[in-house]
């Protein structure tokens, strides 16, 4: 049975709003490629850990919200923030409408701190990852058949390869559309859909660009309220998404530009 097949009618199922067991299989793995467009909720196993293949998204958080009834912080404060002449509270802005209008169920979910995140992934029976084990499966191409672009246990100056080009950022990388509305943002388009630019290095997505995915690691021993986020986002260059890279947050950030995915 084609895999392509496959993945089209877990992708009916969910545009029907039918319930899925999640798909997963190991990166690599014989008579499976990672480029044959994966459904939402793929998950593949790199180094031990399984790793959801895409950002969490709007239509993930749907489950959990319905199910226990969750509530982010920017949906009970009336909005999240995104950066214009300093930090600006946005009306309505939140993980459900990321930049003020209904996002797409593809979409990846912001506006969330990083404890909702971890209780979101733990919804799963997941978690967030460490940053050790983020940078690892960003940058270390792990699989042993990489796709042709990838050589086996070379680290890549960036999460899909020698450059940021096919990523999705502000400027010099890929020319994709955010979903942002026209006039809702001073700088940038927002992000995209995930699984819209190429799988990169171990087959996951936009682990460069698009948003920063929160980590579970802290900056520092003196810096517990504040954790690494990881991968850049659709508001910087593409520069930003190097391992050197290091960016944190304080944990309570509820911003358009935050993402996370899980792993267990």
């Amino acid at each position: 049975m084609a895999f392509g097949w496959v993945f089209g009618c877990l992708r009916n199922a969910l545009a029907r709003g039918l319930p899925l067991i999640a798909l997963s299989f190991a990166a690599g793995a014989p008579g499976v490629s990672l480029a044959q467009s994966p459904a939402i909720g793929a998950t593949a196993k790199i180094h031990g850990i399984e790793w959801d293949l895409h950002e969490v998204t709007i239509g993930q958080v749907k489950t959990v919200a319905k199910s226990i009834r969750f509530v982010s912080r920017a949906e009970q404060e009336g909005g999240g923030y995104i950066y214009e002449f300093g930090w600006t509270k946005k009306s309505n802005w939140n993980w459900r409408q990321p930049f003020g209008v209904p996002g797409q169920d593809s979409e990846p979910a912001v506006h969330l701190t990083f404890d909702e995140a971890q209780s979101i992934c733990r919804f799963f029976g997941k978690r967030l990852p460490t940053d050790q084990e983020w940078t690892q499966a960003a940058y270390l191409e792990q699989r042993e058949r990489p796709p042709t672009g990838f050589v086996k246990g070379r680290r890549y100056l960036y999460p899909n390869g020698d450059s940021a080009k096919s990523s999705h950022c502000l400027a010099g990388c890929g020319n994709y559309s955010g979903t942002a509305p026209a006039g809702a943002l001073q700088r940038g388009v927002g992000h995209v859909a995930v699984m819209t630019t190429p799988a990169g290095v171990n087959g996951l997505y936009e682990m460069g660009g698009n948003a920063w995915e929160w980590v579970d690691t802290t900056p520092g021993p003196h810096s517990t309220n504040e954790r690494i986020t990881r991968s850049s986002s659709w508001w910087y260059e593409g520069d930003r998404q190097r391992e050197a890279d290091v960016a944190s947050k304080p944990r309570d950030t509820r911003v358009g530009y935050i993402g996370f995915r899980c792993v267990r």
